[in-house]
């Protein structure tokens, strides 16, 4: 299962290891018990810490494990075999049951601690969704940290019968106690918000006591952080504001155009980023929601938990998000058929028939990677012919159950009340109105910025995009814009990250050549120095 270059790496994580650990591992017959047997024997041998006790009816699900610390109640529960994405959640747990220290705030720590109640977590996962490993591990640590927390991750794939009598079509879907809890990616932080009811109040209360910053950055994607590095090595008061930090970029499979890094991914990139800001002081104030923008020569950003947050200047980096058809059907079958992420989603449709619709680089690139999986593809652009790379498109007819139906406006996704189980168009040309029966619809049309918070306050295009001038001034003095989120074309990382640079040095420009009443006369001489 692993090869020697593993093999040699996960030893030297296991040497940190200072507590016992058992897996206890749930087999039967099937090739698939024999696979994580493997996997698991090879394990052992690569620390004296670990041993292997197998049984044959430990569990309902085959193949599963556990992995559990002798003499206590943490245990962690896998039901598949933790390899693609779901590899790190495999190392991590071992780390964390065997005894490693978690990398959590202690004030995180101790309110999951004092969590009261009892919860048993289910979360299904497919191994080639970048998404999952977040919840996961969020899950696990929390499970570690207190024993009445219980985690267990299916890979869907491996345990159809349960996605398909849950009717789970989108991963990660995570079960509290045998309901629906969440669906997509999510932190302990945001875990925590749901679990513990009065922590979003407490929350507020905590931000709004903080003191005025000098620049306030409201988005963590790129932008963002570049913005972030860019004003704290100015040696200016810097905070960041964001609803997930990483943005967009987390949602990112492959990227290979950010110049100087070869190929990564995008979950890896934003850690990348993060560890970069915290290189530096910055106050990053994660899982919070801007609400509101008001205007003033000391500006607030108003939030969801009731906080208000002051400063001086402002950076808006709030990014984009997929954009939606808007027909019917799309909404009530999310997460039950229609879907955003063919890497994610993907294998839960293995065998089945899906659509794509958008025939820009995205789409045609979603639909050849689902061709390998499903049975068939149906592409639906709404124009008269692709827009993708012609390498990609050469790629896609070459792919036998593909199907590209051009000149079609998409104008209803069907259901049972349940799922999906068809799409309606219409042809353009003739006006006939068709119907394909299918299980999946993966919407790749592009995207819209998230400003939605700011309208009537502040200039934005027709296209709901921040108005900003070549320094990324917008029109509100002191406040300033940079990434998906503005007018400047082309939506790539490199130039988000550019943007955000540059607003970031207009913002400190602004801050030395503007008199703030607050501010002593001798900061401002020794601000006009630096």
């Amino acid at each position: 299962m692993l090869d020697a270059n593993l093999k040699t790496q996960l030893k030297a994580y296991l040497e940190k290891v200072t507590q016992p650990i058992e897996i206890v591992a749930s087999l039967d017959d099937g090739a698939k018990s024999r696979e994580l047997q493997e996997l698991l024997q090879e394990i052992v041998t690569l620390s004296e810490r670990i041993t292997l006790v197998e049984r044959v009816d430990h569990a309902a699900r085959k193949p599963s494990f556990s992995l559990n610390r002798p003499g206590t109640d943490i245990s962690v529960q896998f039901a598949g075999i933790p390899m693609g994405h779901e590899f790190t959640s495999l190392v991590l747990a071992l780390l964390q049951v065997g005894g490693h220290p978690i990398k959590l705030d202690d004030k995180v720590i101790e309110q999951i601690r004092n969590l009261d109640g009892d919860y048993t977590f289910e979360t299904y996962i497919s191994l080639t969704c970048q998404n999952c490993p977040e919840v996961v591990q969020a899950l696990n640590v929390m499970s570690i940290i207190n024993p009445r927390i219980r985690s267990v991750t299916v890979d869907g794939a491996l345990f159809q019968d349960e996605v398909e009598k849950r009717q789970i079509m989108a991963v990660p879907t995570v079960y509290m106690n045998g309901e629906v809890f969440g669906q997509g990616r999510t932190g302990v932080e945001e875990i925590l918000a749901k679990l513990d009811t009065g922590a979003a109040a407490r929350k507020g209360e905590e931000l709004s006591a903080k003191e005025a910053y000098d620049v306030l950055i409201v988005g963590g994607g790129p932008a963002g952080a570049a913005a972030a590095i860019y004003a704290a090595r100015k040696g200016i008061r810097t905070g960041v504001l964001a609803e997930r930090f990483g943005g967009q970029v987390l949602d990112t499979l492959a990227i290979e155009n950010f110049v100087s890094v070869k190929e990564t991914e995008g979950p890896q990139f934003a850690t990348a980023l993060e560890q970069h800001v915290r290189e530096y002081e910055v106050d990053i104030m994660n899982v919070q929601r801007a609400e509101a923008l008001v205007p003033g020569k000391m500006i607030e950003v108003r939030l969801a938990n009731g906080g208000v947050l002051k400063s001086k200047s402002v950076i808006l980096a709030t990014g984009a998000r997929w954009r939606e058809i808007n027909v019917p059907g799309e909404r009530e079958y999310r997460n039950h058929g229609v879907a955003y992420c063919p890497h994610c989603d993907g294998p839960l449709f293995k065998g089945k028939r899906v659509s794509v619709i958008g025939g820009g680089n995205s789409g045609v690139e979603a639909a050849i990677d689902l061709a390998g999986i499903v049975k068939e593809v149906t592409l639906i652009e709404f124009g008269a012919e692709l827009r993708a790379d012609e390498v990609l498109q050469r790629k896609l007819r070459s792919l036998p159950n593909v199907k590209v139906i051009t000149s079609a406006q998409t104008t209803e996704i069907t259901g049972d009340g349940k799922k999906v189980n068809g799409i309606t168009y219409k042809e353009r040309e003739s006006g006939e109105v068709k119907h394909i029966e299918l299980e999946g619809v993966f919407v790749q049309i592009g995207l819209v910025p998230n400003t939605e918070w700011l309208k009537g306050t502040i200039a934005l295009s027709k296209h709901g995009e921040i108005e900003v001038d070549a320094k990324g001034q917008t029109s509100i003095p002191g406040v300033f814009a940079a990434g998906d989120v503005t007018t400047v074309p082309f939506k790539q990382i490199v130039i988000a990250v550019g943007e955000g640079a540059k607003a970031s040095l207009s913002a400190f420009d602004y801050l030395i050549r503007t008199p703030f009443d607050d501010v002593p006369a001798a900061e401002k001489k020794e601000a006009v120095a630096a």
